[in-house]
This record gives C-alpha cells, sequence and structure tokens, in this order.
C-alpha cells in the first residue's frame, strides 16, 4: 500500500476511535481527541502533496479522500456532541441545515451523475478551516461562539456551491475549484489550477 492510501486508512481509523474516545472517557477525552484531530488534519494534507509527487494523484485516490474526510469529520462532530451536546444543541438548527445541505449535495451528484461528488473546492477547504477552528474551541475550550456561527454559514455557502458545479457540469469531475470554473469547463474554457490545491 502506498504511502498516501496509508494516511487515508489512518483518518479512516481515526474516525471510530474518537468517538470511542468520546462515549467511554466523556470531556476527559476532549484534548486527546483534538490532538487526532490534528493528526487527522496533517495526513489530508501530506497524503495529497505525497501522491502529487508520486503521480498518484487520480480520480479514484481524489474520491476515497473526499469520502474519508466526510467520514473523519462527522466522527470528530459526533464525538464532540458526545461530550458537550449542550453546546451543540444551542446551535441545532444551524447544524441540522449544515447536514441537510451535506446530503443535498450528495443527492444532487447521484442523480445527475451516478457516484458522489468529489469537486475539492475553494470555498469547501476554506470551510474545513473553520471546521477546524470550530472543533478547536469546542474540544479545547468548551466554546462555541462566534465561530461555530460562522462556520454554520461558510458551510452552508460552501455546499451551495457544491450543489452548483454539479448543476453546471455536463460530466462528473474531480477538484472543481468553484461554480465559475464549472462554467467555464462546460464551455470549454482552459484554466489553470492549484497545484497546492487541486491535482
Amino acid at each position: 500500500m502506498s504511502i498516501p492510501y496509508m494516511l487515508i486508512l489512518l483518518r479512516l481509523l481515526l474516525a471510530p476511535t474518537v468517538v470511542i474516545l468520546a462515549y467511554f472517557f466523556g470531556a476527559q477525552s476532549a484534548l486527546v481527541i483534538l490532538g487526532l484531530m490534528y493528526v487527522g488534519l496533517f495526513s489530508d494534507i501530506f497524503d495529497g502533496i505525497i501522491a502529487r509527487k508520486q503521480q498518484l494523484s487520480t480520480a479514484k485516490m481524489r474520491r476515497i479522500d473526499s469520502q474519508v474526510d466526510l467520514v473523519f469529520w462527522l466522527g470528530i462532530a459526533w464525538s464532540c456532541y458526545l461530550i458537550y451536546p449542550d453546546l451543540i444543541e444551542e446551535n441545532k438548527i444551524g447544524v441540522i441545515l449544515v447536514l441537510a445541505m451535506e446530503g443535498l449535495c450528495y443527492l444532487v451528484s447521484f442523480l445527475k451523475f451516478g457516484k458522489e461528488t468529489c469537486t475539492h473546492a475553494f470555498l469547501s477547504k476554506m470551510w474545513g478551516l473553520t471546521l477546524l477552528a470550530m472543533f478547536t474551541a469546542l474540544l479545547g475550550f468548551a466554546h462555541n461562539g462566534w465561530i461555530f456561527k460562522t462556520c454554520v454559514v461558510l458551510g452552508l455557502v460552501s455546499q451551495l456551491d457544491v450543489i452548483l458545479i454539479n448543476l453546471i457540469l455536463r460530466n462528473w469531475a474531480h477538484d472543481v475549484p468553484s461554480f465559475y470554473h464549472a462554467i467555464l469547463m462546460r464551455k470549454g474554457i482552459p484554466f489553470k489550477k492549484s497545484k497546492y490545491l487541486n491535482s
């Protein structure tokens, strides 16, 4: 197994690990889960870098990476709920909306292309950073203030962007930076992708 796939597998295994820790140890496991979250983050960063260096960044790998990312962050989110249910409940409407939009992204992609979405869009990456900040605030400081609300808003905007990408594209594609770039692709207009953000 290549290093990028090993890093993806690590992230997949971390998802149930953090949930188990939260379930059995509660708030005592918060800092451990926080540390494991950053391990998962760095595995996500380096699997892409190494894959591009080794010329292994295929559509198949990007699809697997994208789905494992979803599982990993859902694992972190569930562990936060197990540890701080009251803090999550205070923002339950926003959380439900984000989860519904995430589901809609997948529904649109499956209905149109018969496979899951895998855009790795720029706004999704920005949302990932706010997720990181939000979970750091929750796990490290038991805080759910403005960063939580910012994360919800950016999550909704980024998922709308992904939905638009899938509606605009004629054919399924991975690594589409934004709905604007989807328009360019639909019109057959070439553009340069970032070597740091896209394969």
